[in-house]
């Protein structure tokens, strides 16, 4: 399981945003927003913006998570996954209700990401260390 959670959090992130772009639909129906508007009602507004940034942050969360898994290592790199998928629901949830509340769970998930992008970039440069390396030890071995 530990080298699948990765790909666990990346199909809950999907479901994730499958929740968005049902909430904006909904949002669309009760509140009489016609497509292809965007503005309207406030609680339609706020549907909208959970959708949009949950994307917007995918996008960068999704290849980060896997670099982290493939570089560093896929366990911890799925528990920062779920980490950052929990602050984005808590995010959700919050920015629904009132938008003034929706800090805490963007910062829980960015930090996460956080961790990811630092997991990946130390991963990948160790990666390119080891592979500078072996052609110095290949060539002091053969000399």
């Amino acid at each position: 399981m530990n080298s699948q959670l990765p790909a666990v959090v990346t199909l809950l992130t999907l479901l994730l945003m499958f929740f968005t772009v049902y909430s904006v639909g909904r949002a669309r129906s009760r509140y009489g927003i016609k497509a292809p508007a965007i503005s309207g009602d406030p609680a339609f507004e706020r549907a909208w913006r959970v959708q949009m940034n949950t994307l917007e942050n995918a996008v960068m969360f999704i290849p980060a998570l896997w670099l982290a898994a493939q570089y560093v290592d896929p366990l911890w790199a799925g528990i920062a996954g779920l980490v950052w998928l929990a602050g984005r629901i808590w995010y959700a949830v919050s920015y629904l209700r009132d938008a003034s509340r929706r800090g805490p769970g963007y910062l829980v998930s960015m930090l996460a990401w956080g961790v990811l992008m630092l997991m990946a970039a130390g991963g990948i440069g160790m990666a390119i260390m080891e592979n500078n390396a072996a052609p110095a030890e290949d060539a002091a071995q053969q000399g």
